[in-house]
């Protein structure tokens, strides 16, 4: 099988420090002698996603204001994970803090979120016998309000554009897959 010729990184420089994120531009060349370029990319710790089913075969979602849309968003709670942080453990908290729910977490898979920018991992998780057990955590940045979506009208709101969150499409993959290889 052909692949394409890598390219070596022949410097890196940090272009900005976003908080959350870092953008790189990647001085590099194509080959021993190809062309030279640079590329950014973004450098974030993991992130996690959690699909969170109650026993009613409810899913937990979140909504919330998101700024790179400019309106409201309904998607799987979710965040990134803390420094040394298992995504686990990070993928429970997030549930926590987002919707004030807990369940069984299980691992259902990774990905990269987009490997032509990102660095990093998305961690998808899930969630069985989701119950309420404390209010919504927010810290000052964030609002989130629970909608619990049964899951068999997930698909139509997918449809519909009303879920059009790539990291949430992404994560019902994921359950899709885990569904059909537990028959």
């Amino acid at each position: 099988m052909a692949r394409p010729t890598p390219w070596q990184v022949l410097h890196t420089d940090r272009v900005a420090d976003c908080r959350v994120f870092d953008v790189q531009a990647r001085h590099c060349q194509q080959g021993p002698s190809g062309p030279t370029f640079t590329f950014f990319s973004i450098e974030s710790r993991p992130w996690v996603n959690i699909v969170p089913r109650t026993a009613d075969g409810e899913l937990v979602m979140v909504r919330q204001f998101r700024h790179g849309k400019g309106g409201n968003v309904l998607e799987l709670p979710g965040g990134m994970v803390d420094p040394g942080e298992d995504p686990a453990v990070a993928a429970a908290r997030e549930l926590r803090e987002e919707t004030g729910y807990e369940g069984r977490v299980r691992l259902l898979g990774h990905c990269n979120p987009n490997p032509a920018l990102f660095t990093n991992q998305l961690y998808t998780y899930i969630a069985e016998d989701c119950r309420c057990v404390a209010e919504i955590d927010n810290d000052d940045v964030e609002e989130t309000i629970v909608e619990l979506v049964p899951e068999t009208e997930l698909p139509a709101r997918i449809e519909a554009g009303e879920v059009d969150h790539a990291l949430v499409l992404s994560a019902m993959w994921w359950v899709e897959r885990d569904r059909t290889r537990q028959g």
